[in-house]
């Protein structure tokens, strides 16, 4: 048995036992609530050597059961704990070539980089340069980077909610016919309607656009 499939059924097992509590009550609370498509989510996604399976999830992202949930496909050998974002089978890029050599995971260079402003292409790249060069190093420095990028994600949300809450209250309170005018008096004229994009010089180091440099893949590290 190679070293990586160790890992995941040693490590995807004793996760998968921590883990087992809380998707059992996250299970049984969405079975009270009899949901139309069911307690798991279902769709076809392809795996190693492209044989394709059904991946079953718990749609609840409260604490991440629903990449939690995922582990029984990791035990059973369908998917890893690290590799290639899993695809439905259709999509686009699903039938690439390089996804066929190995399993698709729990967690990898492209997971990691979700929610982020990476152009669209740029997720299939990153699991590309995955699959080419991976090997337990850079398996082990991903999944280390793993629980930092899912507290912060989650910490995002939050932090989106509550500013979606405070314009909600701001907009109940204003005066009818004040929506509109919050430009103040220190804004320079000309300034509305020129927000910064995506690509300009706030970009966050590490989220440099990749889709017109392809040969810095290369060099990509999962410490960036």
């Amino acid at each position: 048995m190679q070293p990586k499939r160790l890992l995941d059924l040693a490590l995807g097992s004793a996760l998968l036992a921590l883990a087992a509590p809380a998707l059992a009550t996250a299970a049984a609370l969405r079975a009270l609530r009899r949901p139309p498509g069911g307690i798991l989510a279902r769709e076809t996604v392809t795996g190693l050597h492209g044989r394709t399976f059904t991946l079953r999830t718990l749609p609840v992202r409260r604490l991440r059961l629903d990449a939690l949930s995922r582990l029984a496909h990791v035990v059973r050998g369908e998917m890893s704990l690290v590799g290639p974002a899993p695809l439905p089978t259709g999509a686009p890029g699903a039938d690439a070539h390089w996804r066929r050599l190995v399993r698709p995971g729990l967690t990898g260079p492209a997971q990691l980089r979700r929610g982020s402003t990476l152009p669209w292409d740029e997720p299939q790249l990153l699991d590309q340069h995955y699959v080419e060069h991976h090997g337990m190093g850079l398996d082990a420095a991903l999944l280390l980077r793993t629980p930092a990028a899912l507290l912060g994600g989650a910490g995002r949300r939050r932090s989106a909610r509550r500013r979606r809450k405070r314009r909600r209250r701001r907009t109940a309170t204003e005066p009818p016919g004040a929506a509109g005018h919050h430009r103040t008096a220190t804004e320079p004229p000309g300034a509305t309607g020129h927000p910064r994009t995506a690509t300009g010089g706030d970009r966050r180091r590490g989220q440099a656009d990749l889709s017109d440099a392809d040969h810095r893949l290369r060099r990509y590290s999962a410490a960036e």
